[in-house]
Order: C-alpha cells, then sequence, then structure tokens
C-alpha cells in the first residue's frame, strides 16, 4: 500500500491508540497469573495480536469481546504454564520475543521461538548469553557467513534457568531485562541482575511497577546497573486500562506542529511510565506551543509558531535518545522543521529496531532535501524551518514508525508538494487505522 501526503491543515480532537508496551506486558501478565483478567483500552495491533496467539499456546486463553467493547479477557494459566507442542511465532513482535522466552525458560524442556523477514534479522546474541549464564542452553538455529554461531531467531533453548545464579549483562536492550524480571516471579529465591550500560530505563520502571501491583517485590538502583526480583510470587488475576501510547501521540504531536494546526489530543497518560513523555519537554525547548492538561489527561497542540535552537546552549538542541529511542522517526522529521542545529546522540540503540533508524532515516530524509547527517555516535539535522523539503517517493523499509513519521512531513510541504510512502501498511503494528483516524482532523492521507 502507498501513502500519498501534502500540505493540509488539522483540527479537532484525536485520541491515539493504547499502548503496545503496556498491552503486551498486560496480556503475558495475565497469562502468568491465576485467574481471569480484563484488560480495558488494549492496542489491537499485529505485535499484541501476536501475543494473544502465543500465550494461547502456553496455557493461557484470550477473548477480545465483542469490537465495541474494547476490553479484552484472559484466563490465566498460572500454575499451569507450559512449553508450546510446536515453536512459537512472535511475528514482528520483538517485546513479545524477548519477554515471553525468559519467562518460558523457567520451565524444563526446549522451546523454539521464531518470527518474520524483520525479527529474524534482530539480535538474539545477548538474549542466549544471558540464558546460559542462568544455567539454561540456548542457540540460534543459523549460522554467520563464516559458518560461526548466528545471532539472530529463529533460536531454541532449553530451561529451566538457575536463580541462584546472577546475570552480568550489558542492558543496552531494556526488552530482555524486563522478561527476565517477569520470569523471577515464578523463582524461588532472588534473581538478580547487573547491568553494565543500561538504557531504555523507563521500560524497566514501567516493568517494575506493574510487577510491583501484582505484589512481586523489586529492587532497581537509581543507576539502573542493579535489579533483583524475588520470587516466587504466584499473583491473581487483575483488571487494568491500558493507557494510551506515547509513542503514538509522537505522530499528531509533529504533524500539528509542522503544518501549523491547532489539535487538542486527547487520553494522555500522565503516569511516567512511558519515556516517550520526554518529547514535549524537547519540543517546548524549541518554542513549540504545547499545554498538557494533566488533570484533563490532555495535550493542546498549536502549531504556526517559529520552532528554533537559537536559544539553546551553543544555538542547538541537543537529544539523549537511549531513554526514548523510538521517538526518532518522529524527532528526526521535526528537527528539519527547526532552525538550527539538532544533534541526536546515544542513538545506538536506534540501530537495534525493526530496521536500522539512524541509516533508513538520514537515507529518506536527504531524498527529501534535508540535510541530515549520520557520524555514528550521533545523528546530525541542520534544520531551516523546513524550506528546503521538498517532495518525492520514500520507502518505509516495512517499519511502522518510519511509515508514520515520513507521511506526517508531507503535511508540512509546500502546496503543489507530495510525499508517497511505500508500504504503508506497516503502520498496524502499533497504530491500526492511523490514516483513517489522522484524516477525521484533516490530514487528507490518499492511500492506494
Amino acid at each position: 500500500m502507498k501513502a500519498i501526503s501534502k500540505k493540509s491543515l488539522l483540527a479537532g480532537h484525536i485520541t491515539v491508540p493504547g499502548s503496545k508496551s503496556h498491552t503486551i506486558r498486560a496480556l503475558i501478565l495475565a497469562a502468568m497469573a491465576d485467574g481471569t483478567s480484563h484488560i480495558s483500552n488494549p492496542l489491537p495491533s499485529n505485535d499484541c495480536l501476536s501475543t494473544a496467539a502465543a500465550v494461547r499456546k502456553v496455557g493461557a486463553d484470550v477473548d477480545f469481546g465483542d469490537e465495541n467493547s474494547g476490553v479484552w479477557t484472559v484466563k490465566g494459566a498460572g500454575k499451569n504454564l507450559h512449553l508450546p507442542e510446536d515453536q512459537i511465532d512472535v511475528g514482528n513482535s520483538g517485546s513479545l520475543m524477548y519477554f515471553l522466552c525468559p519467562v518460558l525458560s523457567t520451565l524444563p524442556g526446549q522451546c523454539t521461538f521464531t518470527g518474520d523477514e524483520s525479527i529474524c534479522r534482530r539480535p538474539v546474541n545477548h538474549l542466549i548469553d544471558a540464558l546460559c549464564q542462568f544455567g539454561a542452553k540456548g542457540r540460534s538455529l543459523n549460522k554467520g557467513p563464516d559458518g560461526s554461531e548466528g545471532t539472530t531467531p529463529p533460536f531454541t533453548f532449553c530451561g529451566p534457568i538457575d536463580v541462584n545464579k546472577t546475570l552480568v549483562t550489558e542492558g543496552a536492550l531494556s526488552q530482555y531485562i524486563s522478561g527476565f524480571m517477569m520470569a523471577a516471579s515464578r523463582l524461588k529465591g532472588t534473581l538478580k541482575m547487573e547491568l553494565t550500560n543500561p538504557k531504555e530505563t523507563p521500560y524497566l520502571t514501567m516493568t517494575k511497577l506493574w510487577l510491583e501491583s501484582l505484589g512481586v517485590p523489586v529492587q532497581i538502583s537509581p543507576d539502573f546497573k542493579h535489579i533483583s526480583v524475588t520470587g516466587p510470587v504466584p499473583f491473581k488475576a487483575f483488571d487494568r486500562a491500558v493507557p494510551s501510547d506515547w509513542e503514538g501521540v509522537a505522530f499528531p504531536l509533529i504533524a500539528a506542529l509542522i503544518s501549523g494546526s491547532s489539535i487538542v489530543i486527547d487520553n494522555i497518560d500522565g503516569s511516567g511510565s512511558q519515556g516517550d513523555d520526554k518529547i514535549v519537554e524537547v519540543l517546548q525547548s524549541v518554542g513549540a506551543d504545547i499545554e498538557w492538561r494533566r488533570e484533563e489527561g490532555q495535550l493542546l497542540v498549536r502549531g504556526g509558531k517559529v520552532l528554533t535552537t537559537a536559544g539553546l546552549p551553543d544555538g542547538r538542541l541537543t537529544v539523549e535518545m537511549s531513554a526514548f529511542p523510538d521517538a526518532i522517526c518522529a524527532l528526526a522529521v521535526i528537527a528539519c522543521f527547526i532552525e538550527g542545529k539538532t544533534v541526536f546522540t546515544d542513538i545506538d540503540i536506534c540501530r537495534k529496531k525493526e530496521t536500522d533508524r539512524i541509516k533508513a532515516m538520514t537515507s529518506e530524509l536527504t531524498k527529501l532535501g534535508a540535510k541530515i547527517v549520520d557520524e555514528g555516535d550521533r545523528l546530525v539535522v541542520y534544520g531551516d524551518g523546513g524550506k528546503s523539503l521538498h517532495g518525492g517517493e520514500v520507502e518505509s523499509y516495512k517499519d511502522h514508525r518510519i511509515v508514520m513519521s515520513l507521511a506526517c512531513l508531507g503535511l508540512g510541504l509546500a502546496a503543489g508538494q507530495s510525499v508517497t510512502v511505500n508500504d504503508a501498511e506497516w503502520c498496524s503494528i502499533t497504530f491500526p487505522k492511523f490514516f483513517e483516524v489522522m484524516n477525521d482532523i484533516g490530514a487528507g492521507f490518499e492511500v492506494e
């Protein structure tokens, strides 16, 4: 599917879907629980549907209910959680793979994980190493070009892991750390992890808050380098509402700013459990008119003001990305519309997502006239208020965040210019009906 975007003016209220990160955690923890849980406002995206299919394979039952109810019912497996009869296909979901593997490694026996073409390029060597450090066995079923041990899915492992061992690992990818935190609730004793280079730390806090809400004792040091979780805690089922996805909020937010529009984004999560809320502070620092009404759960976004780095130290905007790397696509786009230099640092984690997002965004934004430079350890955008940007055809790399960010860019182009985004259907990974929802506030996206 192609999506065509051109200059448009937005107006009205928009609500983004529930958080993918929260929905996947809710499904897996509900599957581990005893009893029946109810999850309201879940994200019905491909990744979350893959998670529902996976937990069914290990003993849980998921009922999506009436389409209009917005509530999923999960009958947990509890103590009857078991390994699947065949392999688990995670589709495109790295979160599902990195979360569920550690949970299932608490059981004796062998299990195999695989996924789609994109997932089978994602690294799992750090996960396999962690399994082995905990006393399990694991290996990739692939081979490297030189015949060496592979580092990508499909992979297989055999548990159970030993809680009496301490994991020492880099921790730059947070997802497998969260997976072992969840797994620890099933083990007798205290599971300890020492992280030498923790990143994406808000997601570790999110997992901590989920586990603590279910009665699981979790300790995380202020620098996130020391984590311990004590079990076993056979927790009960729960009823929980999934907050709106801050990663999804980023797209209507930048769309309004670069198109000079005024919109209201409703059902905003103010809990602090999603690191991507930092995007508000980043954009306000260059003059964006964004009002966060926390009590009402609303963001009021008023475009039309000049965004500039002129008042910042050294006259540039510096954004350290390790805590919220999924925002890089949206921020790279709006940086083109900021007058001045924007520097994104600590970007290595952004290269290890659905694709190398640094390389991809550099390539595609250059096609559209942006001056953007991949310097290896940082990404630099020389913005000119969007004046140098023009239309063109760009690739999405089948990455949902690249689709949505490049589509939003088109809304700020000069009249007569347009952006065509290929493979645009991949936005459904986290934002089903993205184009329809945005068109309801005037985006004018055309899909074909």
